[in-house]
């Protein structure tokens, strides 16, 4: 699963990094070291390209966009459907209706640290908090989908993290994972001609997963009100159960 994750990346970064665009009269996130569902995250999209009339010129470019975690399909009563779409499951990214439209035209790569698990304690009672995250200090691309929610003033991009079977040594602390996908696959992942979703969507390359740090971190990132760097933090041994988060 996908509950928690780390993203303190400057969006101007993030532009030079995905080669992304902004999109237009947003304002910038701060940094989030405890970034929970529903909040507003950065993603990257392929955005269709229009004329001044607001007609589709047929080019494209990469977008970097604010919106909601938790998906909200366009096709929802209310936004409150979001809250139980944090994470999509690979196995059913085509076949369920929430989802199956946006894995075939609307994919997105959700920038991130690194990304929080639970893990029950061999000796004590709670759960172990750790951060997986690059050993070298560089960010991650988890993959997403993305949607539009109402018309007009009150349109809602949202967005969904794709989970999918841990691999290597990720298993030992969660059986699930984010999709993270390295560098060469962002391109076929964001093009919208693309609609092979399983084959886009094949598991994190082992040898990629070998180059992640899972790090051991203290309780306090059990809860949603504490933010900052010091939530990444390695922690040798945790004295408090850490509060799991809610999953859905």
């Amino acid at each position: 699963m996908c509950g928690r994750y780390a993203a303190s990346r400057r969006p101007e970064d993030l532009t030079v990094e995905f080669e992304a665009v902004p999109a237009p009269g947003q304002p910038p996130l701060a940094a989030d070291h405890n970034v929970a569902p529903t909040k507003d995250v950065y993603v990257v999209r392929q955005a269709k390209e229009r004329d001044a009339e607001g007609a589709p010129t047929g080019g494209s470019h990469r977008e970097l966009r604010v919106v909601r975690w938790g998906l909200v399909p366009s096709w929802a009563k209310d936004v409150s459907v979001g809250n139980r779409m944090l994470n999509a499951r690979v196995e059913s990214l085509t076949s369920k209706p929430a989802f199956s439209k946006a894995a075939r035209a609307r994919r997105c790569l959700v920038p991130a640290d690194g990304w929080y698990e639970w893990s029950p304690k061999p000796h004590a009672p709670g759960k172990q908090p750790w951060f997986v995250t690059p050993e070298d200090g560089s960010g991650l691309a988890f993959a997403g989908l993305w949607e539009v929610w109402g018309r007009g003033e009150d349109r809602l991009y949202s967005c969904t993290v794709v989970t999918a079977p841990a691999v290597g040594a990720l298993a030992e602390i969660h059986e699930r994972m984010p999709l993270v996908l390295p560098p060469d696959r962002w391109a076929d992942w964001l093009d919208p001609a693309r609609d092979d979703v399983e084959a886009l969507a094949a598991p994190t390359p082992p040898e990629f997963v070998e180059t992640l740090e899972i790090r051991p971190v203290g309780a306090a990132v059990g809860n949603v009100a504490n933010n900052g760097p010091q939530l990444t933090a390695r922690v040798e041994s945790v004295s408090e159960p850490a509060d799991q988060p809610a999953l859905f």
